[in-house]
């Protein structure tokens, strides 16, 4: 004889089941969804020169750049400024693994390095150090951009051109693009230098910001 209350008991059983998957794939959606509006977060991993020295954060290139994309695309790529004044490469990198996590970035754009060199640091010791920030957003699954950085000529021909050099070898090295040193620009204008002679000024903020996104709307797919 049909037993109903089995068959019953196994539709309840199949209901429920339908139920469980159909919560498994909503929250597997949701994953998705959040991971890929973290994966549209472009994180600038700077120093002074991005992160607005003497002057609001909010007034520095990288907010100016990010308000502008808003604007044009309110989903679109979102800039995450992790620029401090007076950062080396191993205080970025030491605050690195903090930013990916939070962040969790598509790219990462590298300005760092300065500091290191106008404190004389040997360029062996520099270049770990940004090998390992390298290293560390390629396991992330995000992709570095690293930014040329240049110094002063006053610092010495020798040590400067050794210097340079550390970015377009990295480069080569891992393959990455290798972002112009939007200081080259702000040094045709000496009203665009602040009195020390190193760092932008405010009015000089719109003018990187733009110059900047013509460099990288190629390398984001903009």
């Amino acid at each position: 004889m049909m037993n109903f209350q089995n068959i019953f008991r196994r539709r309840g059983g199949c209901r429920r089941d339908a139920i469980q998957r159909h919560i498994y794939i909503l929250l597997l959606l949701g994953l998705l969804s959040a991971r890929a509006f973290a994966a549209e977060t472009l994180l600038v991993l700077g120093d002074s020169l991005s992160a607005g020295y003497r002057m609001p954060a909010a007034s520095a290139w990288p907010a100016l750049l990010n308000e502008h994309w808003q604007k044009a695309s309110p989903d679109g790529i979102k800039i995450v400024n992790a620029s401090i004044s007076g950062d080396t490469a191993s205080q970025g990198l030491a605050r690195l693994p903090a930013l990916l996590q939070q962040h969790q970035p598509r790219w990462v754009l590298i300005e760092m390095g300065g500091n290191d060199g106008l404190r004389g640091f040997p360029p062996p010791t520099i270049e770990q150090d940004l090998t390992t920030i390298i290293n560390q957003v390629k396991t992330a699954n995000a992709q570095p951009l690293l930014m040329q950085i240049r110094l002063p000529a006053n610092y010495g021909q020798r040590y400067t051109t050794t210097f340079s050099a550390i970015y377009p070898r990295l480069a080569q090295q891992f393959s990455i693009p290798l972002v112009p040193f939007f200081m080259e620009q702000v040094y045709l204008k000496p009203e665009w230098m602040q009195d020390d002679g190193i760092h932008p000024t405010r009015e000089a903020q719109p003018f990187i910001a733009d110059w900047m996104a013509k460099q990288l709307k190629p390398l984001v797919n903009l």
